[in-house]
């Protein structure tokens, strides 16, 4: 889940604080779910709230991701503002599903 965004100048001070409390409840907006492409060796994630300069880590979500966890990685020269690449191994599973976290 989405954190909630607050708008510049906002002056119900509710709404920040339910912001606050959403993300001290864990809620970020730089997460999310990535499948890599089959048969390919890069995937190009969208990211809107990723920069350069960011940390992205991976997680496996499906077994054929956790299976090729050692030969997948995101280069630093690929995060870029709003995106990054992952580099992977190429296969024909359509299943290699990844939990992605960006920090920065």
């Amino acid at each position: 889940m989405s954190a909630p965004i607050v708008a510049v100048g906002e002056k119900n001070l509710d709404r920040y604080q339910f912001a606050i409390k959403q993300l001290g409840e864990g809620r970020s907006n730089a997460v999310g779910v990535v499948t890599l492409r089959a048969s390919q060796t890069t995937t190009t994630v969208l990211a809107p709230n990723c920069g350069a300069g960011n940390a992205v880590f991976l997680f496996p979500a499906t077994a054929n991701a956790a299976a090729i966890v050692a030969a997948t990685y995101v280069p630093i020269a690929t995060v870029t503002p709003g995106q990054f690449i992952v580099n992977h191994t190429s296969n024909a599973n359509a299943d290699k599903t990844f939990y992605w976290v960006a920090l920065g």
